[in-house]
């Protein structure tokens, strides 16, 4: 059964969850500030964690960078904020997904299962070297020359569609929908975010990148050369 651990401070969202969680067979634990959440996702190791950012005392942002230390669980933000400004901010801290307040329950549940899809390990066991690093797509793992990268679901994700297409422009909104789903193809600042996670992970040199290359107002591309690099 999968577990989803939910950090919420208002009671009746909070039974809102359980509720609709429980009635599609999750296992659910419901707690109201970040301490106790860190303190039960440390003691029962949940497979995701719906936090709001507006907690008491220790923020959202503060238990999305605290579960980042030793977990890359998939992580969906609530918040009733819902500029751009503090979508970028929770998703560099380590979050996956960002939905604003108000929102549909359907909605939350629909980026809950893509979420867990993204961190389902894939069937297939093709594995990529370039000079400075090594993708294995059955394993879920990029081991560089310092060791393995450890990668979030969602960085995971977007590295396994682009290395699958080693080569060839993916467009944003392809990159997008494959990872987030159907309903997006606008949200380009999602992947600034997680494409600048990356290669500061994998990229030998991030502010020069050789591989994971972005091709300027289109997409990214991803070449196993660095012989071949265009546009940054």
């Amino acid at each position: 059964m999968t577990r989803v651990l939910c950090i919420e401070d208002e009671p009746t969202l909070l039974r809102t969850l359980g509720a609709n969680l429980r009635a599609r067979g999750y296992d659910i634990d419901l707690v109201g500030t970040g301490e106790l959440g860190l303190e039960i996702a440390a003691k029962k190791k949940p497979d995701i964690v719906i936090v709001d950012l507006g907690l008491p005392r220790m923020s959202g942002l503060e238990v999305i960078r605290s579960l980042r230390q030793w977990t890359q669980i998939p992580i969906i933000v609530l918040s009733a904020r819902d500029t751009e400004f503090d979508k970028i901010g929770a998703l560099d801290a380590g979050a996956d997904d960002y939905v604003s307040k108000p929102f549909g329950m359907g909605e939350l549940l629909a980026r809950l299962r893509a979420a867990l899809r993204r961190a389902i390990p894939s069937d297939e066991t093709p594995r990529v070297e370039t000079a400075d690093f090594t993708v294995d797509l059955q394993a879920r793992r990029v081991t560089t020359r310092s060791g393995e990268a450890k990668l979030t679901p969602t960085e995971w994700s977007l590295v396994d569609v682009l290395v699958r297409n080693a080569g060839r422009l993916v467009t944003s909104r392809e990159l997008l929908k494959a990872v987030w789903g159907p309903e997006y193809g606008n949200e380009t600042n999602y992947l600034r975010v997680h494409m600048t996670h990356i290669r500061r992970k994998i990229e030998p040199e991030p502010a020069v990148p050789r591989y994971f290359l972005t091709e300027a107002g289109m997409g990214y591309r991803f070449v196993t050369s660095a012989d071949t690099q265009t546009d940054r």
